[in-house]
């Protein structure tokens, strides 16, 4: 690739959005040489299902075991130790074009006023100031700074900060182009987070202000509100990482705990050994994460995934790097939490077709909660 095969609009996204931080070419070179793609994404270690001890409950609503949980949160947050991370990016394609944060879903909410009505409504039970951080991506990142400006407040102060970019590529390394023969640039997975944070210096300003704990959530995820009994959880644990497990129904696809080389982990589907039964292993991952600010204040070593695309009818190719990666290089916590009911922590709308499916569960966990 030369400078000469991007034309002058596409260049300045790139530099605006950490292309130069994407170790592009030497992807593009794995591709050439064949050192990427589904079976070089697959784990060449042992992998076995996690240990009886490796997955810990959520204790129920109204417990004893929660309360304790909760009270120590809730000084947590009172200590000004804890902010929201809501996942905002992506390419805002399921919604007819539309940024998914902005989509209405209750009584003319959107997403992200109701995950912001949440917080908020924490902080006011606490007393506490919680600062939000929306990761955006080239793709949502004005809409999503336009929200935030009317949305944020001195309890809840917003801060928006960018994911990376790339360009997608030929399944011969080429650039990719489209049907109108524009290059095609992605925003390449939620493994950015911890290197936009440092990138952005937002880790860097919440641990100068004392803060130690941020809570991950997908902005489509309302039920994975900002719980002190989940923060109390992860700090009884002690652990870097805490990540939240959903009992599996059919049709879920995604990562799950295991062992991988005795090493406890999240393994994605798509990286387990052929001849591994996932369905030895009852929960996966929901993508909502506790995680120690310190601890994430590193340059890890994420592998960059080839994931084989459709694009305007011409298959392509993109390399993408995983959140859940992280629990290879971290001390990671597994928290199970439920998936129905007052207590549902895992309630995703990925279509529009979910919206009714799911609004009946969302809406009496949020109900339970005093979020509504």
């Amino acid at each position: 690739m030369t400078s000469q095969d991007i034309d002058a609009a596409t260049r300045q996204l790139l530099q605006r959005y950490g292309f130069d931080d994407i170790p592009f070419e030497s992807l593009q070179k794995r591709l050439v040489e064949g050192t990427a793609g589904t079976a070089q994404n697959r784990i060449a270690g042992e992998v076995e299902p996690p240990n009886e001890g490796d997955l810990k409950a959520l204790p129920p609503m109204g417990g004893e075991l929660r309360r304790e949980l909760t009270e120590l949160g809730e000084a947590a947050m009172r200590r000004d130790e804890v902010a929201s991370v809501i996942l905002a990016g992506g390419m805002a394609t399921r919604f007819d074009g539309v940024v998914k944060a902005a989509v209405e879903v209750l009584d003319g909410a959107s997403f992200l006023e109701l995950k912001l009505r949440d917080i908020a409504a924490t902080a006011e039970r606490c007393n506490a100031r919680i600062p939000v951080y929306l990761m955006t991506s080239f793709a949502t990142d004005t809409a999503i700074r336009e929200m935030a400006e009317s949305l944020t407040t001195d309890r809840c102060p917003i801060t928006a900060f960018a994911q990376f970019i790339s360009l997608r590529l030929t399944p011969t390394a080429e650039l990719f182009r489209d049907s109108a023969g524009a290059l095609s640039p992605y925003a390449p997975g939620h493994g950015d987070l911890t290197f936009a944070l440092r990138r952005s210096g937002t880790l860097e300003d919440f641990r100068s202000n004392g803060g130690r704990t941020l809570m991950m959530s997908n902005v489509d995820n309302l039920t994975a509100t900002l719980d002190p009994g989940v923060i109390g959880a992860h700090m009884e644990a002690g652990a870097a990482l805490t990540a939240e497990m959903a009992p599996k129904e059919p049709g879920d696809k995604g990562g799950a705990p295991a062992r991988v080389d005795g090493k406890a982990q999240i393994v994605e589907s798509f990286r387990f050994p052929e001849d591994f039964d996932q369905e030895r292993i009852p929960v996966f991952n929901t993508n909502t994460f506790v995680l120690d600010a310190k601890s994430i204040d590193a340059e890890f070593p994420l592998t960059w995934f080839a994931v084989n695309k459709t694009i305007d009818g011409k298959p392509a190719v993109q390399f993408e790097r995983l959140v859940g990666e992280l629990t290879a290089f971290l001390d990671p916590a597994f928290l199970r939490v439920e998936r129905h009911g007052p207590d549902a922590r895992f309630q995703p709308i990925k279509s529009p077709e979910d919206m009714d499916k799911r609004r009946p569960d969302i809406v009496k966990a949020l109900e339970a909660r005093g979020s509504l």
